[in-house]
């Protein structure tokens, strides 16, 4: 008879089991099949944030609490699969932030890098080290680790972004920390123009030195990438995946904007039906321009401008585009899984 089917077997290891347990210990043999597995297992599912479901939520919001009592007005995308753990990946956090006219969020730091990404209004700004950017839809914009930043919204009308953070990563590894500003807001000497004219045109002062793997150049104006892809679309192959896909860089290093979290954005044309992609940073999207839907893990997903979505590790997934031309930003953590040398991807 073997061991393994032997009931005094069984017993002796059970009971071997409970004393090691006191001690804080556990058998790896035990456990084994469920952490080293042959493809990705996440509880993170794929699911898409309706923006007409989302936007008067985030008004109800603003009627509750002020900006200030919040420090943040946000609802947090959690996903699903991940609810309690304000999560919309494993690694990542998501969540609508609005300001309303008027309003300051005021000044912090936090050893987190965030990003913005522009979905309603245009006027309000962020004040990243002294440094003012006016935001408009599309725009993407950086706070790097440890910067003062704080928002304002001197405009007539709401302003909503997707919040974009490393949260969790940074938890994992138990760095987190967090310091608000003496004052509500920066005083501020520049502004983006100056940012975009020394960094955004391929060029950077003749003096400039990194201090930090996050590009200097923390707004990314929508109306420059958007020529950008346009100019894709008329003179380039298209991807059989993604039609056309650009990466944000750091200008000075050529690598990622953010040292943590890589940024896209990309254009599908109408008609355009995408080939099945999977890769193992698990990604947030989130639609600027056009229809369709994105088909995860065969169910499909029908998006529209400002719905919100995300797309699990090594889930397989495609794009159809509708009648016009779609532009779709995204974030997700594949930074990380390359320098770690994890990132796979899979065509088809």
């Amino acid at each position: 008879m073997s061991a393994q089917a032997n009931p005094d077997v069984n017993a002796l290891r059970e009971q071997y089991y409970q004393h090691i347990d006191r001690e804080s210990m556990t058998p790896l043999w035990e456990v084994l099949h469920n952490v080293v597995t042959p493809e990705p297992i996440t509880p993170c599912v794929p699911h898409l944030w309706k923006w007409d479901v989302c936007r008067p939520w985030l008004e109800k919001a603003g009627e509750l609490i002020t900006a200030k009592e919040a420090e943040r007005r946000v609802l947090v995308l959690e996903n699903p699969g991940l609810r309690g753990q304000i999560r919309v990946t494993h690694s990542l956090y998501a969540g609508l932030q609005l300001i309303l006219p008027g309003e300051v969020a005021p000044a912090h730091r936090h050893s987190q890098s965030a990003l913005r990404f522009i979905l309603e209004g245009s006027g309000a700004y962020t004040a990243v080290d002294g440094e003012k950017v006016t935001m408009n839809v599309g725009d993407f914009v950086i706070t790097p680790s440890w910067a003062f930043h704080d928002h304002g919204n001197p405009s007539s009308e709401p302003m909503v972004w997707l919040d974009g953070l490393d949260v969790p990563i940074v938890e994992l590894f138990d760095a987190q920390f967090m310091e608000r500003g003496a004052e509500e807001s920066q005083h501020t000497g520049t502004d983006g123009a100056i940012n975009l004219a020394e960094f955004g045109n391929t060029m950077k002062p003749v003096e400039y030195s990194p201090r930090s793997k996050t590009s200097p150049l923390f707004w990314y104006p929508y109306d420059r990438t958007r020529e950008a892809l346009e100019t894709m679309k008329r003179q380039s192959p298209e991807h059989e995946c993604w039609a056309f896909k650009l990466q944000y860089t750091n200008p000075v290093t050529g690598g990622w904007a953010m040292p943590t979290i890589g940024t896209f954005m990309q254009l599908m044309p109408a008609g355009f039906k995408g080939k099945p992609y999977r890769s193992t940073d698990s990604t947030v999207y989130a639609v600027v321009e056009g229809k369709g839907r994105c088909v995860i893990g065969g169910a499909p997903f029908e998006f529209g401008p400002k719905d919100v979505f995300v797309v699990p590790s090594w889930m397989p997934y495609h794009f159809e585009i509708d009648g016009t031309d779609a532009v779709i930003f995204s974030f997700s953590d594949r930074p990380v899984q390359q320098s770690l040398d994890l990132w796979r991807e899979r065509v088809g």
